[in-house]
């Protein structure tokens, strides 16, 4: 597989509607998001309305979050969700979540605390890095599953009938307890 180049990415956003809104590298509030050299800076969101500006994520603490941009994956590019360095040097960790060829929707991110102070996540920052990785060729067999066409706003995990005790999507949970 092949790391996608800035060039490569716009060209997909654009002409396709990879992901969207598309940003050309911006700075919020002292972080970047959009385009970079090879990848792509997601926004943070926190609810289906784009009306909560705001969140508190505690030490030790985990909660899902969404990101502003939707996405429509070709069937022969997969996304593989990494840590943004300079949340991950205050203890944020992002889940490092598969976009898979053929998937559509906007993104929930898994977020944890491990630092040891209290962080505020705005609306809007930057809070995850994307790679697009090309496949050898399109895949036979694009994404279908239970997530497809995901709505706006944090998404709880669909069981398929196991009994989890936590799948609320606005549900935080501390790990450290």
């Amino acid at each position: 597989m092949t790391i996608l180049s800035a060039q490569s990415i716009e060209r997909l956003c654009v002409q396709y509607g990879m992901l969207s809104p598309f940003a050309d590298r911006t700075r919020h509030e002292g972080v970047t998001f959009g385009l970079s050299a090879a990848g792509y800076d997601v926004r943070i969101e926190f609810d289906r309305e784009g009306t909560v500006q705001e969140r508190l994520l505690s030490p030790g603490e985990f909660m899902l979050a969404s990101t502003v941009e939707r996405f429509r994956m070709p069937s022969d590019i997969v996304g593989i969700v990494h840590d943004k360095s300079t949340w991950a040097r205050r203890g944020v960790a992002v889940q490092n979540t598969v976009i898979e060829p053929g998937w559509e929707g906007w993104l929930t991110l898994e977020l944890t605390n491990h630092g040891p102070e209290p962080l505020l996540l705005k609306r809007g920052i930057g809070i995850a890095q994307i790679l697009f990785h090309r496949l050898d060729e399109p895949t036979v067999r694009p994404y279908e599953g239970k997530y497809q066409d995901q709505e706006r706003g944090p998404v709880a995990a669909k069981t398929d009938n196991l009994h989890l005790s936590n799948d609320r999507a606005d549900v935080k949970v501390n790990v450290h307890e």
